[in-house]
């Protein structure tokens, strides 16, 4: 099978800063990949770089069909083939739930109203708020919000969906609304990569663990590498409770 994303020696810094030193990882079609490590080794760099949000030094990445790193990249139909969901929810806050979701269908996809409106409902019902169609953002719990983010991603039914520590500014509570949506869209066959904290889910969620220590990835395997890591970093890293 043919990997949906593949990163070859992949080297990225900002000005002196070197923080990607060779990375090299390939993701198989309905794979969730959770990508783990101590903040500044890199792994939200990584994240940004499958979907050309940073744009590479040196080495190779390959997404859904899109050569990253050369001179002429097709950004429109990679944004509709790669959604990616951040910390921050990035809501507009003059928009309903429904026209937010509904923007980029408009803008980028170029689909009806009438289409519009019925696949915003969808993925609202996907992601448990069809009910918050007509609401503004600042009527939402943060939680609500981020789910809201995944669902304007899902509508532009995306190949591969990038979670960038999506849950690292919400309480407990909060927390599990989400990852309860993360898991059902594993459960759908969605290829996925988080770049997360949560390691309780990741063990039970991802197929493919990497652990990124010093812009390198230090060890990867399957969930039970956070039972039995093999170095001392990623054994420090989980004795930490990170």
């Amino acid at each position: 099978m043919s990997a949906v994303v593949s990163l070859q020696n992949v080297h990225k810094s900002f000005g002196e800063n070197q923080v990607l030193k060779g990375v090299s990882f390939d993701i198989e079609r309905g794979q969730v990949v959770a990508i783990i490590g101590q903040s500044g080794s890199g792994k939200s760099t990584a994240l940004r770089c499958i979907d050309h949000l940073e744009r590479i030094d040196e080495g190779s990445i390959q997404v859904c069909g899109h050569i990253l790193g050369g001179s002429k990249v097709d950004l429109g139909q990679l944004r509709k083939d790669v959604g990616i969901v951040f910390q921050s929810y990035n809501l507009f806050p003059h928009l309903t739930v429904g026209r937010n979701i509904m923007l980029a269908l408009r803008h980028v996809r170029k689909l009806g109203r009438n289409v519009c409106e019925e696949r915003a409902r969808r993925v609202l019902d996907t992601v448990g708020l069809l009910e918050k169609y007509d609401s503004y953002p600042e009527q939402l719990s943060g939680g609500q919000q981020q789910r809201v983010a995944i669902a304007r991603s899902l509508a532009m039914e995306p190949q591969v969906m990038l979670f960038d520590e999506v849950t690292s500014a919400l309480d407990p509570q909060l927390t599990g609304e989400v990852l309860k949506v993360i898991e059902k869209l594993a459960q759908g066959g969605m290829t996925m990569v988080l770049v997360t904290h949560e390691m309780a889910f990741a063990r039970r969620l991802a197929n493919v663990i990497i652990f990124m220590h010093q812009g390198q990835v230090w060890e990867q395997g399957g969930p039970d590498i956070l039972v039995n890591p093999k170095t001392r970093e990623l054994q420090d890293f989980i004795g930490n409770g990170l």
